[in-house]
């Protein structure tokens, strides 16, 4: 099922003998285009601490209770290797969780086949997006540790989007599929260049992502996503449309 990120945060993650917190943001590999963590606040039960839940471990997204449900329990993520709240996910940090839940580091596999999006190191960091403790991070490249190609819907979330030609709006959402957690499209809020007007836009168009600038450029002109089929979102994405819009851009299709 097809599910807006903003529509997901704040689900209440189940334990299977009881709740472990709510979902406070999303981290994405640049590399595959899918949704690889959780980010778990576990709000007063365990202070301090952030929880890393690998989306294998997810359950079937239940809208109606905004539930998601997780196959541990919660003595399990309470002895899991220890993820302070500002420190940047590290290649090494998820080895040691890949190690203590016994998860596959491949689940998922690559789905979009694209090459990999040139980032500085830092991008992992979970200081709020845009503050001048992030940004300073960044600058000074203090995270040398920290995982380039994994990065936070939140942070990305309110990036400009460059066209070929010039800028035409900001991420708005992310579309994901909830069953392999593939980021299917960017929300682009184009208000001030189409008045009114939200676009879809595929992983397959973006060529790299800017973290200094906070940007995100695309290979396509003004011109053609002006052209392209506009987009509904009390509809979210329905199939007729999906072909439409990728037939517009020439992206390849999705596996169903």
């Amino acid at each position: 099922m097809l599910s807006t990120v903003t529509s997901l945060n704040g689900f209440a993650i189940e334990a299977t003998d009881g709740p472990l917190g709510t979902v406070s943001d999303f981290l994405f590999d640049d590399q595959t285009w899918k949704v690889r963590w959780l980010v778990v606040d576990t709000g007063t039960w365990l202070p301090g601490r952030k929880v890393l839940l690998h989306v294998s471990a997810l359950g079937k997204a239940d809208p109606l209770n905004q539930l998601l449900p997780v196959s541990l329990t919660k003595q399990q993520v309470e002895n899991s290797p220890d993820i302070l709240e500002h420190q940047p996910v590290s290649q090494q940090m998820q080895g040691r969780l890949y190690d203590y839940y016994g998860w596959d580091p491949y689940w998922g596999g690559n789905f979009l086949g694209m090459g990999s999006i040139a980032s500085p190191v830092g991008g992992a960091v979970m200081d709020a997006p845009g503050s001048d403790a992030a940004v300073a991070e960044i600058a000074q490249g203090i995270d040398q540790n920290a995982d380039p190609h994994l990065h936070s819907v939140d942070a990305v979330t309110g990036y400009n989007i460059h066209a070929t030609d010039g800028a035409i709006g900001h991420i708005e959402d992310f579309i994901v599929e909830d069953v392999d957690w593939t980021v299917r499209y960017l929300i682009a809020d184009t208000r001030n260049w189409l008045p009114g007007q939200h676009v879809l836009l595929s992983p397959y168009a973006v060529t790299d992502i800017e973290w200094l600038d906070r940007h995100v450029q695309v290979n396509l002109s003004r011109e053609k996503i002006k052209a392209g089929p506009p987009w509904d979102p009390v509809n979210l994405v329905d199939e007729a449309y999906v072909e439409r819009l990728h037939q517009h851009y020439d992206w390849p299709g999705y596996p169903r």
